[in-house]
């Protein structure tokens, strides 16, 4: 058994007898993937521990148990004496925020989520919209930390532009941040000036250089496509592909690690990605039929991604390169999406995944993808600068 090194937020609360939470009114921000080392939910401990002094349980896109797929709307039926249940992800933007009424009988919000480490990961937009009107109704945050899985040291990606922010962007950040749910939290508070009360509760035992699989605690699943650790690491690039008609592998057993088109042939497709040379990855030739979503009940050809070297490996570029030759392999039956992405109708998701139209409109105009990112490592390096004042964790 791997002995557990880490210990998170929640641990600390329950070491402490939930001392600090004991006579108030609580909301609490979370889903079942948020547990500790014995797999246990946060919320079975606060129901456990504070009876009726838990009022209200907000839950993000995915629902409770991370059942739904993604841009599936949700409505959690959960019923429990004592609180009420609140879905953060509806039909329509406005779904998305909690309403004010929600905070009225609160006097502290305390948010436990699990995270995988890149700017489109949704939960964390759901944390900053919570942390709005919390501070507006005069309501504390607490953040249960939990370590970020791909470590918190490298950054990777362009900047998201504020014009071009969105639910899968939702602040100023590069698509590989580094940073904890409880770090990102400080960081916008700082950022936005929002006046309230914060509170992190971190994690003992984390160091910066850790990846998920070294700190002995539990992987759970926190969304439906998200079943490794694996699939986490390749995530901040290959989420891309959900801005294209390209199958990103959801519907089949390795979503983002697999991708590909019926249109692509998939021993062309290899031999152009090892002809790059990229560091810390390989690229082997599948046929797939993904089961639902993009392409169902369709053959693709196209690749497997293998991380060979995660130190050396580099999500957002590796899939920059491989979208930018499944696009030129495709020829004219390669498409951006154009339906309404996480319900925003005005603008491209893959303008949104990147943060602005910049990557794309250079794509377009024919520039090598070499040449498309000269731009990130300055956008990087200010990253890691203006983020040192917000870190829980020591470098």
């Amino acid at each position: 058994m791997t002995k557990i090194k880490v210990t998170t937020g929640i641990d600390s609360l329950l070491a402490d007898g939930f001392s600090c939470l004991k006579g108030r009114r609580v909301g609490l921000l979370t889903h079942a993937p948020a547990c500790d080392f014995s797999l246990t939910s946060t919320l079975q401990h606060f129901k456990r521990e504070l009876n009726e002094g838990l009022k209200v349980v907000f839950t993000p896109e995915h629902g409770y148990f991370g059942q739904a797929q993604d841009l599936e709307s949700v409505t959690d039926s959960q019923r429990s004496d004592g609180f009420r249940w609140v879905s953060l992800y509806g039909n329509d933007e406005s779904s998305l925020h909690p309403l004010h009424q929600d905070f009225v009988d609160l006097d502290i919000l305390v948010v436990d989520l699990v995270d995988v480490g890149s700017r489109y990961y949704t939960f964390q937009a759901t944390m900053l919209y919570a942390m709005r009107v919390a501070f507006a109704k005069g309501v504390t945050v607490m953040v249960l930390d939990r370590p970020n899985p791909l470590g918190g040291i490298a950054v990777e990606g362009p900047m998201l532009l504020p014009e071009w922010s969105s639910f899968v962007g939702v602040h100023p950040i590069p698509i590989r941040h580094g940073l904890t749910m409880g770090e990102l939290a400080i960081l916008y508070k700082e950022d936005l000036d929002l006046a309230g009360q914060l509170e992190v509760v971190p994690c003992h035992g984390w160091k910066r250089e850790m990846y998920f699989d070294e700190t002995g605690l539990p992987w759970v699943m926190p969304s439906p496509n998200m079943p490794t650790l694996e699939t986490a690491i390749v995530y901040p690039g290959q989420c891309l592909l959900e801005g294209t008609n390209l199958s990103e592998g959801r519907g089949t057993t390795h979503p983002f690690q697999l991708c590909g088109a019926p249109f692509l042939d998939p021993g062309k497709v290899a031999d152009l990605l090892a002809s790059e040379n990229l560091p810390g990855v390989s690229f082997r030739p599948v046929s797939f039929k993904p089961t639902f979503q993009k392409w169902k009940g369709e053959q693709c050809g196209g690749v497997e991604i293998h991380v060979t070297d995660r130190s050396l490996f580099q999500p957002v570029r590796t899939s920059l390169a491989l979208l930018h030759h499944l696009r030129e392999l495709s020829g004219e039956q390669f498409a951006w999406r154009t339906e309404p992405y996480e319900f925003v109708h005005d603008k491209l998701a893959i303008d949104l995944l990147m943060g602005s139209d910049r990557e794309r409109t250079q794509m377009q105009a024919g520039m090598p993808w070499r040449d498309i990112i000269v731009e990130w490592p300055e956008e990087e390096s200010d990253f890691l600068f203006h983020r040192k004042p917000f870190l829980i964790y020591t470098e």
